[in-house]
């Protein structure tokens, strides 16, 4: 890899641990009795209110339409996250150190397939959240559900929800996509770079 490839790399995976700091997730409900709006903020490795006393909020009013409770505690990515996110900062600064173009594709491999894992598991997440309902709710509506949206915004009754990346979840996008560019352009190098001519043989007395 050139100079300038090796630094921007070591850039990209040191900057994943912002995500220890910043949060990952922005789900939003806005209803006409809730003006201000209620939310959680998905970190690498807790949920919490968007305020001190949405998470409570949000829990008490899926209760009466049968969806179970957010308990971060419950939820095990909640705790392998952490180490995965550290994975990949020790990947991305030894390939940086190496200069080695298959390491640099390699952490970006592993990235891609990491963030594709984590949006499935979130897809799946959401489905059973949304889905598997008490039959024994307070209110039930035939053949409601209440799946949030994975990314953008979705009606669920009178709450209008959204669902973006928050901070952390831009320094991720920006990070993967800076690995992609930085692939495509050792690719390239790698084309242009002239192979060695095979040494003259020796001459026959």
């Amino acid at each position: 890899m050139s100079r300038s490839s090796r630094l921007w790399l070591a850039a990209a995976a040191l900057s994943l641990a912002l995500v220890y700091w910043l949060p990952l997730w922005h789900i939003s409900l806005k209803a006409p009795q809730y003006p201000e709006g209620l939310g959680l903020y998905i970190a690498v490795n807790k949920i919490v209110g968007q305020s001190p006393q949405d998470l409570s909020s949000i829990n008490n009013l899926n209760h009466y339409i049968g969806m179970k409770v957010i308990t971060p505690e419950d939820i095990p990515e909640l705790r392998f996250m952490p180490w995965l996110v550290a994975g990949l900062i020790a990947v991305g600064v030894a390939a940086a150190a190496s200069g080695k173009r298959f390491m640099l594709y390699t952490w970006t491999g592993l990235f891609l397939a990491g963030a594709v894992a984590g949006l499935a598991d979130f897809y799946r997440w959401g489905y059973d959240y949304g889905h598997n309902l008490d039959p024994h709710a307070i209110i039930k509506i035939p053949g409601m559900t209440y799946q949030p949206p994975l990314i953008g915004a979705k009606q669920l009754l009178n709450f209008h929800a959204t669902s973006w990346p928050a901070a952390g979840g831009w320094v991720l996008i920006l990070a993967v996509a800076a690995g992609v560019l930085l692939c495509l352009r050792e690719f390239r190098a790698a084309r242009r770079t002239p192979s060695p001519m095979p040494a003259p043989a020796p001459a026959v007395a």
